[in-house]
């Protein structure tokens, strides 16, 4: 079950409490910059998980400024549209509320409160320009988002190459015969993202598969192709292509 740190209180609480009931994710981005898309981002992870584990999810996005701009770097950063909540009527008799805000922002009444902590950028911020926007992804999704992150041209270099690397190591293991994914490595994405969203974790665990000796290359894919239905890096883009 996901559990979130409600930054109102400083305690977990369940994302969704009632089973298979209705959440409501509302992403509170004020305007387009590095910390709206990361709170758009932190919003997208919370929906995929919960959707990974059964839950029905309404996912929102609040406020009225720069929103075109602020929808299309979204897009570009690899996160689902997101509903407009102005002009709706009443809730739809969801089980639980989950906001999704700046860290200044996060202290509001009502529901479960998401924090955000804020976007260093020492570059402009253009992901829907850039020919691979997941460097952008990845670079955010690599550190809590409780701490500040630092978005420059060395760190997503590092991300391209990451990406590089783990895309062409998963089409490789693509021409190899299937095999499951370990339990035990299963067990270890999920603890990590139900345990208050730390992809980090998750990223690790990627990591440590990538050159584990007692894993079939079979097995392999199958646990970054499940880890991308979370992480929506599109680690499967370059399966199937040649050389």
């Amino acid at each position: 079950m996901l559990r979130i740190t409600d930054a109102r209180t400083g305690e977990p609480v369940e994302a969704a409490p009632a089973r298979r009931g209705l959440t409501r994710v509302e992403a509170h981005a004020s305007g387009f910059d590095a910390c709206g898309l990361r709170v758009l981002l932190v919003a997208d992870l919370l929906v995929r998980a919960l959707e990974l584990g059964g839950t029905p999810v309404w996912a929102l996005l609040t406020g009225d400024r720069e929103q075109a701009e602020l929808r299309a770097g979204a897009a570009a950063l690899g996160i689902r549209p997101f509903e407009d909540s102005r002009g709706l009527g009443a809730a739809l008799g969801e089980a639980q509320v989950v906001h999704v805000a700046r860290e200044e922002d996060a202290g509001a009444a009502g529901g479960v409160r998401i924090a955000v902590a804020p976007v260093d950028t020492a570059l402009p911020v253009t992901p829907a320009v850039d020919p691979d926007a997941a460097a952008w992804r990845l670079t955010l999704l690599g550190h809590p988002r409780t701490r500040r992150v630092r978005l420059d041209t060395d760190a997503l270099d590092e991300s391209r190459r990451t990406l590089a690397r783990w895309r062409g190591a998963v089409a490789g293991w693509a021409r190899q015969p299937s095999r499951p994914m370990p339990d035990d490595v299963r067990a270890r994405l999920r603890g990590a993202w139900e345990d208050d969203l730390d992809v980090p974790a998750a990223l690790r665990v990627l990591g440590q598969v990538e050159t584990r000796p007692d894993l079939a290359d079979g097995a392999r894919f199958e646990t970054y192709a499940y880890a991308d239905r979370l992480l929506g890096l599109d680690l499967t883009r370059d399966v199937g292509r040649t050389a």
